[in-house]
């Protein structure tokens, strides 16, 4: 069975690429175990030395149980297979390190869709994956909201696309961020 790692960092990008994951799942796409995993960002000597090693530890852990906590309850309300990672370093490098140690076969990632100049400037975390990941990468866009047809009503079903998720593998790699 597939395993796949889904990037968790408590925002709703991150719950973007896990509902993509599952919806998959669910139309009987994709069977597979999902790795959710999160990467916490090492401590600053200032907060080593105000604060105390032990401390800080404690306080990355319960920040770490809180923000997949959103993830954890859509996986078991899915009743699909899955299991937690927590690491520590700089995002990419760490997500990359997850992968290669959990043995994975893809990586989901969430992205706000920045493209061009901005997306550039700003280095993101998906971008890093798409050149790092050993592994394929599939960055899927943050869903906006239906516009509102003049019924007040939301859009047709008709012009639904498919979750706004792009392969990184694809030939242009096309809507990363």
């Amino acid at each position: 069975m597939l395993r796949i790692l889904i990037a968790i960092d408590g925002s709703a990008l991150a719950l973007d690429a896990l509902h993509h994951a599952l919806e998959l799942m669910r139309r009987g796409d994709l069977r597979a175990t999902l790795v959710l995993g999160h990467v916490q960002e090492e401590a600053t000597l200032l907060e080593l030395a105000t604060q105390g090693a032990d401390a800080v530890a404690r306080a990355s852990v319960e920040a770490a149980e809180h923000l997949l906590a959103p993830a954890l309850a859509l996986a078991q309300a899915a009743r699909v297979p899955y299991e937690t990672e927590v690491g520590l370093g700089p995002v990419a490098a760490t997500l990359v390190d997850m992968v290669e140690r959990c043995g994975c076969d893809a990586l989901f990632i969430g992205a706000r869709g920045l493209g061009g100049l901005r997306g550039a400037l700003l280095g993101s975390v998906s971008q890093q994956l798409i050149h790092s990941s050993p592994v394929p990468v599939t960055v899927v866009k943050h869903s906006e909201p239906a516009p509102l047809d003049e019924m007040g009503e939301e859009g047709s079903d008709d012009l639904a696309d498919d979750g706004g998720a792009a392969d990184a593998g694809s030939a242009d790699g096309a809507g990363a961020d």
